[in-house]
């Protein structure tokens, strides 16, 4: 890759819409907190703990990722956590977050969900004053605890309404359809929160098609298995549905065999608004940026298309649409 590129992916401004903030854990964090709390890791190392992250499927990652969050048991941990990523994601060209987190994982553990939001809304209001950066706070109900489980827990969320923008739903995909959560989506609906959902990843396209028609989420997360249905490839160029697309993700958890393999640039040439993302950043190998760089340099794309992924973040995102289309000009007038 050329320096002229190198400089544009970079500086180029970018919102990033698909980062679980229990996914930004560096090894190195989850071994400091771990003698904080005195918790003995299941790991000699940091570096037997990075070695882990060798993973065969989703639910091998899963494994370990819930594992490592019994670390974060205070407000000052989940500040701590979600400051470094933003502070990383600042120097990367993120200038807007949505970011997810899981609460049912940590009021399982005993943590307070008020200490949980107090912590990450604490850095993501420092973040705002420092860098500037705006945000969204998006907690995501896990799929294989059920549909009970997910109404319980937003029952808990809504007793804190103002302190989160929308829901999502993450976690084992197979087994577990969008259609299962059709009255919990129905009542965030009513209280006026965003939609998301993963949708598409391990599952077929048509947990796809579910998640947009039973659901009626906004956008899709992942999704990149569209392409087994060209008509719903269709309807998403059609309707605009956004796709927050996590390449080095994909090729850790086996999605694709390798970044060259990937369909980002397809579906980007299909007129889908896709988007990049880095997912568990702490887990796949790279945040962002390291995510740009690896689908510019395996897909061979454009500066335009460069260009057009840092729009589309923008466009996917749940701004308001004048501070969209600020950010999509500033993208348009970037020079490096």
């Amino acid at each position: 890759m050329d320096s002229s590129m190198a400089a544009l992916i970079r500086g180029l401004p970018k919102a990033e819409l698909h980062l679980h903030i229990e996914g930004t854990l560096e090894p190195e964090l989850a071994f400091r907190l771990a003698r904080k709390h005195r918790i003995v890791l299941p790991y000699a190392s940091i570096e037997q703990l990075r070695q882990a992250y060798e993973f065969t499927s989703l639910q091998s990652f899963l494994d370990i990722y819930y594992a490592a969050t019994d670390v974060l048991r205070d407000v000052q941990d989940f500040e701590v956590l979600t400051s470094a990523y933003l502070e990383r994601a600042h120097q990367q060209g993120v200038v807007h977050v949505e970011l997810f987190f899981d609460p049912q994982v940590h009021t399982a553990r005993g943590v307070a969900l008020a200490s949980v939001l107090s912590g990450l809304t604490r850095a993501l209001e420092q973040a705002s004053q420092a860098y500037g950066m705006t945000h969204r706070l998006i907690p995501c109900f896990i799929r294989n605890l059920g549909a009970d489980a997910a109404m319980r827990s937003l029952d808990e969320l809504l007793a804190h309404r103002n302190a989160i923008d929308g829901v999502g739903l993450d976690s084992t995909e197979r087994g577990y359809p969008p259609s299962l959560f059709r009255q919990v989506y129905d009542r965030a609906r009513r209280a006026g929160l965003q939609l998301v959902a993963h949708a598409g990843e391990e599952g077929p396209a048509a947990y796809i098609g579910e998640a947009l028609d039973l659901l009626r989420v906004q956008r899709i997360d992942h999704g990149v298995r569209c392409e087994e249905d060209p008509a719903l490839v269709d309807r998403l160029v059609r309707e605009r549905v956004p796709l927050t697309v996590c390449p080095l993700s994909n090729i850790r958890l086996k999605v694709f065999d390798r970044i060259e393999s990937h369909n980002l640039k397809r579906l980007l040439d299909a007129g889908v608004c896709v988007t990049v993302n880095s997912d568990d950043p702490a887990y796949f190998g790279g945040y962002v940026l390291e995510n740009y760089l690896a689908v510019q340099q395996g897909l061979d794309l454009s500066a335009q298309q460069i260009r057009a992924l840092a729009r589309n973040s923008f466009e996917a995102s749940f701004l308001p649409p004048e501070q969209r289309q600020r950010w999509m000009t500033a993208v348009d007038q970037y020079r490096a």
